[in-house]
């Protein structure tokens, strides 16, 4: 797997819920588990197996989370400058079909929420705001057709 780029607010994000599903978790299957075991023969006891399928399901999870954190190239935005837009840029945009501004950051494809302004490096506005400056003009292709913005300010934060 290759290395993916990360804010270092996204690779705290995913230490904590790794941090989690390790130390709470993982302690409430095992005793859903313990309480299951109780209810008599294993081998027809719905909650048993019901609690071992939940056990499953979040040593899965922490597997992923710690593939993700391992293959993370931790890049901290406060210390990056540019007059481009790079990743971890925070660009204010000029949506020139609706007439309204809009903030998003670039981030990693795991921390991305549209809610919150963060956009995956991989997005279709990603792509096409990488290596643009202020005051230049981009359309860009969408599930919802095309779409017109003018970079107004690019930042670090």
């Amino acid at each position: 797997m290759d290395k993916v780029p990360m804010t270092r607010q996204g690779y705290e994000a995913l230490m904590e819920k790794l941090r989690k599903c390790k130390a709470f978790d993982r302690q409430q299957i095992i005793k859903e588990i313990e309480v299951a075991r109780g209810f008599g023969d294993l081998s027809e006891n719905a909650e048993y197996e019901a609690a071992k399928e939940k056990q499953g399901l979040i040593e899965k999870q922490i597997k992923e989370l710690e593939q993700k954190l391992t293959h993370a190239v931790v890049i901290d935005t406060r210390s990056l400058s540019s007059d481009r837009v790079i990743f971890g840029a925070t660009v204010r945009l000029e949506d020139l079909d609706r007439g309204e501004n809009i903030d998003y950051q670039i981030v990693g494809a795991d921390e991305a929420d549209v809610d919150q302004g963060k956009i995956s490096i991989n997005s279709p506005i990603a792509r096409a705001l990488i290596g643009r400056e202020e005051g230049d003009d981009v359309a860009v292709q969408t599930p919802g057709g095309v779409r017109n913005y003018s970079v107004l300010e690019i930042s670090f934060k």
